[in-house]
């Protein structure tokens, strides 16, 4: 009988062992995939929030756990302060809306109005935080920067990009207006750029406009043409945009019209030589007028200003594809 007691005794003691092992190897296996999502996450596709400090002029909505009559919206002064009901003035101003709720309580604790406070503010309208909209966009204006937006929320927020809107957006930060941020919208949806940068409160948000070339004279489809990278295009690619040049152009008199800090300025082209590859392919920018004359009549100087510019003024705008 003593022998099968112990017997008994150590198979016992061998199944909490197994037991054990079981809880310990399930206890790994939970813990895991809670270490690899860890591992895995991304904190680069998340936008950077800056919190949001309480000003003058602010709307808080402040919430008391389980206690309605000291909860609603209250309006920082202009000293920075709110009135609490049942309770003294409390200077929020400078503090974000976590700050400005453990203060809350500590002051109802201090009154004695509440044991055991528990508040959360939250700022309904900012004053002075707000994101300043302007350029390209359908809706210029300020608009409020409460929690983490990216740049593209805002500009979806302002009504979306103008037709003529360019890719290039500008960002200056309040207090360093010499140092711009330039971010560049993605050309394809979903792309990422321009999603992660960095927006502060008081951030002025200017949108560019998408560059234009001009093409008249005698070409195929004169119009002005959207420039895709906002800043340059060649004179072989702003002649494939109007369709080629007609057999009735002259080559070798075509002109660039150019505006420059001290007038406009007038460019001999040598489009037969660029057309033969004999001569480079020079760069077109911004506002330029690429003017190619008919053979049958020549096109003075002079002519500029009655017959190039009002071409340019009338011609149609394409945004290339």
């Amino acid at each position: 009988m003593g022998f099968m007691n112990m017997t008994r005794k150590v198979a016992f003691s061998v199944l909490l062992l197994m037991a054990s092992a079981s809880a310990v190897s399930l206890s790994a296996q939970v813990v895991q995939p809670m270490n690899t999502a860890i591992a895995v996450a991304d904190p680069v596709s998340v936008p950077s929030a800056h919190a949001t400090k309480i000003s003058s002029g602010d709307l808080l909505e402040l919430n008391v756990f389980d206690t309605p009559e000291l909860s609603g919206k209250l309006r920082v002064d202009e000293r920075g302060n709110v009135a609490l009901p049942l309770a003294e003035n409390v200077p929020v101003a400078g503090l974000t809306a976590e700050q400005a709720a453990r203060k809350i309580e500590a002051r109802y604790r201090e009154a004695a109005v509440l044991k055991q406070p528990h508040a959360s503010v939250t700022v309904v309208e900012s004053a002075t935080q707000g994101i300043t909209m302007i350029g390209e966009v359908r809706n210029p204006g300020v608009y409020p920067l409460l929690g983490a937006r990216n740049l593209l929320d805002l500009i979806s927020e302002a009504g979306g990009l103008n037709p003529q809107a360019g890719k290039d957006v500008f960002i200056t930060h309040r207090g360093d207006f010499e140092h711009p941020v330039t971010a560049r919208l993605g050309s394809k949806p979903g792309a990422p750029s321009g999603v992660n940068v960095d927006i502060r409160p008081g951030d002025t948000i200017a949108v560019s406009r998408e560059g234009i070339v001009y093409v008249v004279g005698d070409v195929g489809k004169p119009g002005g043409f959207g420039i895709e990278h906002n800043d340059r295009l060649t004179i072989l690619q702003a002649i494939a945009l109007a369709q080629g040049t007609n057999k009735t152009a002259a080559l070798n008199r075509a002109k660039v019209i150019r505006k420059t800090d001290t007038g406009r300025e007038e460019l001999s082209v040598s489009l037969n030589k660029i057309l033969a590859n004999k001569a480079p392919d020079e760069t077109l920018f911004d506002g330029d007028i690429l003017f190619v004359p008919n053979s049958a009549r020549k096109t003075a100087l002079g002519n500029i200003e009655q017959v190039i510019l009002p071409a340019a003024a009338s011609a149609a705008i394409y945004r290339v594809p």
